[in-house]
Order: C-alpha cells, then sequence, then structure tokens
C-alpha cells in the first residue's frame, strides 16, 4: 500500500513540482509553451495556433492543422477523448494516422490531466477559420494507411511511469524532456524511415540544415562539460558562458524555454546532467596541416577582432571557441550555416543585448570555410573531424 501511494504522490509530482495550483486553462497554457506548440501551430502570428505552417521533411513537406475551436476546421467539434487519442495514439478523429512530424511518439507519455488542460486552453482561443493544404509528401510517404505499419515497427504508446528511485524534480525534468519537450524529436538521430534510433536517445541528429547536437554526458560534443546552471541559463536567456542559440534552437528558446518557469527549467537541467554518454565519440582525423594554418589566417583576418586571438570572445555576447561543444560536434552543419549566414545574438527577457556576425558566404570561398572551419574546430584544445569543400558546398546549397 506504501508504494502505490508513493507512486501517486511522484506522479502527481511531475506534473506540478513546489507551484500553486493554477486554473486549468492557465495550467494548460504553461503546457503549451512547454511542447512549444504554437512553434508548428502558428503560420501567422497573428493567428495563433490556426496552423498552416510548412513543415519540411525528408519525405517532403506538411501543413501543420489548426488547434484553434474553429468547428470546420479546427477542433471546436473534437471530443475529449478525441484530443486525447490524437496526442496518445497519434490517431485523428476520423480514424486516419498522423505522421509522426506531429510527435505523438513523444506525446503518448503525458498524462490524462495534462492532455485535458492542454485542451481547456485551446478552447479559450478565438476560433479562426482555416483549412490547411494537404501533405506534399512523395510515394510511398503519401499513402498515410501505411503509417499503420510505421506505428507497428516504431511506435510504443503509453504515459511514462515515475522512477521512484529518483526526485520528484528529477521526474519532472525526465517528463518535460522525453514527454512534453519532445526534445528528441530534433536531438535523436533517425533512421531511413523517419523513426528516432533506439539506443540513441539525445545523440545529436541533423535538422534542416543544422544539426541538433548531443544532450547526454558526452565529453567534447555533449554536455559533459556544463553544469546545471549552465544549462538553466542556457534555455532561460538563449545564451550562457559556453555557447549561444541560433536557428530552429533560439526559436525554441524564443517561443518556449525563455517562458517557462524556474522550477521546470531546472527540473530539465537536473535530468539532462544525470544522462550518461551515450554512443561513444567517433575517433577524429585531423584536418591537413595546410588547412589549419589556411584556416589560421582566416581567422586573424575575419574573426579575431571579435572572439579574440585565443577563441575566448566576449561570453553572452560573442560565444567562446574553446571548448565549445556544439562547435566539435562531428556534424560541422551548424557551424556552417553561422559562418555562411552569419547569426544575430538571440534576445530575451533575460538576455536583451544584441550581437551579431556578418556572413561570409559571398566573401570566402568553399575552401577557405572549409579551412576556417577546420581551424576553429580543432584549435584551443578542440578536436572535430575535417570539414570539405564539397561539404561546405552542400550547405550553401541547402535552402
Amino acid at each position: 500500500m506504501r508504494t502505490i501511494l508513493a507512486g501517486l504522490l511522484l506522479c502527481s509530482a511531475i506534473t506540478r513540482v513546489g507551484a500553486a495550483e493554477p486554473t486549468e486553462a492557465a495550467r494548460g497554457e504553461m503546457l503549451a509553451v512547454i511542447g512549444d506548440c504554437g512553434g508548428c501551430h502558428t503560420a501567422d502570428p497573428a493567428r495563433p495556433f490556426a496552423g498552416g505552417k510548412r513543415i519540411e521533411t525528408p519525405f517532403g513537406a506538411i501543413f501543420a492543422p489548426n488547434l484553434t475551436p474553429e468547428r470546420d476546421t479546427g477542433i471546436g467539434g473534437w471530443s475529449d477523448e478525441d484530443f486525447r487519442r490524437a496526442l496518445r495514439d497519434g490517431i485523428a478523429p476520423n480514424g486516419s494516422r498522423y505522421y509522426p512530424a506531429f510527435p505523438y511518439p513523444h506525446f503518448t507519455k503525458l498524462t490524462r490531466d495534462d492532455i485535458l488542460a492542454i485542451r481547456a486552453y485551446l478552447a479559450t482561443l478565438p476560433a479562426v477559420a482555416n483549412k490547411v493544404p494537404a501533405p506534399e509528401l512523395r510515394f510511398p510517404a503519401s499513402y498515410r494507411p501505411l503509417m499503420r505499419l510505421w506505428d507497428a515497427l516504431f511506435f510504443t504508446p503509453g504515459v511514462l511511469i515515475p522512477d521512484q528511485a529518483n526526485s520528484a524534480e528529477w521526474n519532472r525534468g525526465r517528463y518535460l524532456v522525453e514527454g512534453l519537450g519532445h526534445c528528441g524529436s530534433c536531438h535523436t538521430p533517425k533512421n531511413l524511415l523517419g523513426a528516432e534510433k533506439r539506443g540513441a536517445a539525445l545523440a545529436g541528429s541533423e535538422v534542416g540544415g543544422w544539426f541538433a547536437p548531443r544532450l547526454d554526458g558526452a565529453d567534447r560534443s555533449g554536455l559533459r562539460g556544463w553544469s546545471a546552471d549552465d544549462i538553466v541559463e542556457y534555455l532561460s536567456s538563449g545564451r550562457n558562458a559556453k555557447s549561444h542559440a541560433d536557428g530552429p534552437m533560439a526559436e525554441v528558446v524564443v517561443s518556449s524555454t525563455s517562458k517557462m518557469n524556474d522550477a521546470d527549467i531546472r527540473a530539465i537541467a537536473v535530468y539532462l546532467k544525470s544522462l550518461p554518454a551515450g554512443a561513444p565519440e567517433p575517433t577524429v582525423t585531423p584536418p591537413s596541416d595546410a588547412s589549419l594554418i589556411s584556416g589560421q589566417t582566416i581567422y586573424a583576418h575575419a574573426c579575431i577582432a571579435c572572439h579574440e586571438a585565443d577563441g575566448s570572445g566576449s561570453p553572452r555576447v560573442y560565444p567562446p571557441l574553446p571548448g565549445n561543444a556544439l562547435l566539435q560536434a562531428q556534424d560541422p552543419s551548424s557551424t556552417l550555416r553561422v559562418i555562411l549566414d552569419g547569426a544575430e545574438t538571440v534576445t530575451t527577457a533575460r538576455a536583451p543585448n544584441t550581437g551579431s556576425m556578418p556572413a561570409y558566404a559571398r566573401q570566402l570561398n568553399d575552401q577557405q570555410i572549409a579551412d576556417v572551419a577546420n581551424y576553429i574546430r580543432n584549435a584551443w584544445g578542440n578536436s572535430a573531424p575535417s570539414v570539405t569543400a564539397d561539404q561546405v558546398n552542400a550547405a550553401r546549397r541547402h535552402p
């Protein structure tokens, strides 16, 4: 009996840690922020949650549906069970299966109370009539009944069961990372059919021309060198003394993590710091001496004014380069995107000051960008695989 009571108390703690009880709709709004629901379901900021945003996948494009309470094109005609079934099972009210770009493989872990709270919040939104376009997927992905087979192979439904060997804070963090926050949707590598690879959770993955880095305890390219406080600061403000958010992660920080309460951000940090290193980091074949010498010359000409000779930069304005986990990732996509396109420091309520880096796509050719990338990825004690001019050219051509 004590075990049952402890489990019930811990399950309740996963949903709420140290916070006063808000109304159901207000709590649902907070949960929708954590899940970054608006990030995908808002194409026009003037019509939040009205859907229509184009989402690219390796199999073509889909368009996020309308979540407003409009009856014909939104979810106004759905029952609570329809909504629960969509999030938990990936099944629409008409019985068709959703594509896993909608992260129901993560949302299946949500408690029923949280699902209904999110629905209560969505019901408070203005009803907007917006019929979204049909998916633009290549065959056979365009044949939706095949999703039954995909689900049978790769989808494991079920609520996340609390681990009573860990604290309520750790369990809350796990629930947010593995469930509502669906971090693995970007940070876990995918197989050829678009499912997250088993045994490689949060080991990093390519996302729309960027690389979502490892979130496990890997030494060079993971979070081993970050403290829980570093993670909290990064999620709260989009930057810390070790790195800055850019690309898709900058959008997540602005629309989601920077708006979360302190207890939830701390819980995520506690959980992530508990993760051991997963797959071993690959053996690095260092770049050629010629590439490193060329890269050092380019760095001295173009980068040193902001990032300093020792790469120390100006933390929280210009990110430091020594020990930078993303910089040392096996996949250099994010590094190349920043060099090619430039960057703007994400601004949030906790970090309103700005910083910028110019784009070098027109100033440097493919080999020069490869050389400077090789230099910063292997100077000051860093270690990362060699970048080639062909990789730069492919990044340059990515839309």
